[in-house]
């Protein structure tokens, strides 16, 4: 349904999505996006013909990894091109971060739920944590239940401070 290009590589990115429109044409994949593209990889992209039909760029965005909310987030909500979050959890590090605790407990949920829930909350980001076990699926599916307030939100800038500076993207 969704067909991948992972990060910008040596083949010119205008031969990558002509080959991903022949593809469409062909049946084999109804939709393509990117992976690890910052803005300035995006605006190449949506430049080219045929780059504005990207349907999402997957980055690696939660509460510790906030530096696309500086311009890329804001650049992709304006084109209307979702962010598809890896990792919303820092694999596995959040739900174990003691800062999440006092909101956790406020919406008797965990510190996994309120970090998927925070990614979740924004417009335009998709997140697409891990589940290994059932139990996970439910947990990650509870944190849409989970209505973050003002006050939440506060608390978590304060200790996740949003970036005040462009940064590059990082990758896991």
């Amino acid at each position: 349904d969704l067909y991948l290009l992972h990060w910008p590589g040596s083949v010119p990115l205008a031969e990558t999505v002509a080959a991903f429109e022949d593809l469409k044409s062909a049946g084999k994949i109804r939709h393509w996006g990117v992976s690890n593209f910052d803005t300035d990889e995006m605006e190449e992209l949506v430049g080219l013909p045929s780059g504005g039909n990207v349907q999402t760029n997957q980055i690696l965005y939660n509460l510790s990894r906030r530096g696309p909310e500086f311009d890329l987030a804001p650049w992709s909500l304006q084109r209307g091109i979702p962010l598809m979050a890896y990792s919303p959890i820092e694999q596995g590090a959040l739900a174990r971060n003691a800062r999440l605790d006092a909101v956790a407990a406020r919406h008797d949920a965990t510190a996994a739920q309120v970090a998927l829930a925070w990614v979740m909350a924004h417009k335009g980001v998709i997140a697409i944590p891990k589940a290994s076990r059932q139990d996970h699926v439910r947990q990650n599916a509870t944190a849409l239940d989970i209505g973050l307030t003002a006050q939440d939100f506060a608390d978590l800038d304060r200790a996740f401070p949003p970036p005040t500076r462009k940064r590059g993207l990082e990758m896991i």
